[in-house]
């Protein structure tokens, strides 16, 4: 068996083409189009990558970029009422601070000025409540990402055995809930798990997002089963992932590359939340 490429690089480039379809079709009806607020504190190399991607999408897709850039030592009060600001600016439609921030400022209490309807990382309490109620509210990025991916390849999920491998608040426990949600039948595990391999290999549907390079082998991957690996690690001169890529290729139905497979879908569904957070402010 040779798995299907779950190819997230051109989903990715389908849900900006639509976000960008409906950002125009807003402009057109006289409305103001979405802005999204980047908060990057501090010089730290790879932050500045991801938050350059985001706000270049960001631009392509016709919204406004309202970047806000930090120096390091800037002090916790400064950065709150920055927060504070842009969660009362009415052009500003989702703000994202960069992670991680430096020592000297608390994230959870910064993460804790913005509003959930501006929230369009997913990672607030209150969203993070909403999805553990079921209800409305902005997910995220990632694990929405995941599960546009499977719908993307019609990979059944209701009734599917899914084991999630990794526990964290970004990825592993929302992307479960959202499993949960369309009815599959959810273990998550972790580091601490007995027996790892033998519980992956129960999976119809095997999500690595345990941050360790190669700790899923070949040996854990059930015959055609859906692998979705969220690791990536440099690795020399090239990326890998959580999964032993060529060892489960060749066991999987179906699986994500590192890179372009989950990556890119991050900053898409991070454009189709702010999306929607104009939307439904428009609404309102």
């Amino acid at each position: 068996m040779s798995a299907v490429l779950m190819d997230g690089k051109l989903l990715a480039s389908k849900v900006r083409e639509e976000v960008k379809t409906a950002v125009a079709a807003m402009v057109a009806a006289g409305q103001a189009p979405p802005g999204l607020a980047t908060v990057l504190i501090g010089d730290d190399p790879a932050s500045e990558i991801y938050v350059r991607n985001k706000r270049r999408m960001c631009v392509e897709a016709g919204m406004q970029d309202h970047h806000q850039h930090l120096p390091g030592n800037v002090s916790h009060q400064e950065a709150i009422d920055l927060v504070d600001a842009l969660a009362v600016n009415p052009l500003i439609s989702g703000i994202l601070v960069q992670l991680p921030v430096p020592g000297t400022i608390v994230a959870e209490e910064l993460l804790s000025r913005i509003p959930a309807a501006k929230d369009v990382d997913g990672l607030t309490v209150a969203n993070a409540g909403l999805l553990a109620q079921g209800l409305p509210g902005h997910r995220p990025c990632t694990p929405a990402g995941i599960v546009r991916l499977l719908d993307e390849y019609a990979v059944a999920l209701e009734g599917a055995t899914a084991v999630v491998v990794g526990r964290s608040r970004l990825v592993g426990k929302p992307m479960a809930q959202l499993l949960l949600e369309r009815n599959a039948t959810v273990t998550i595990a972790h580091s601490r798990t007995r027996n790892l391999t033998e519980v992956c290999r129960n999976a119809d549907i095997l999500i690595a997002a345990a941050g360790v390079p190669g700790v899923i082998t070949g040996d854990a991957i059930r015959p055609g089963a859906t692998v979705i690996d969220v690791g990536i690690h440099r690795d020399g001169n090239r990326l890998r992932g959580d999964v032993d890529f060529a060892a489960a290729s060749k066991i999987a139905a179906r699986i994500t590359p590192v890179p372009g497979g989950v990556g890119p879908m991050t900053i898409a569904m991070l454009l189709a939340n702010t999306l929607k957070a104009a939307q439904d402010r428009q609404e309102n």
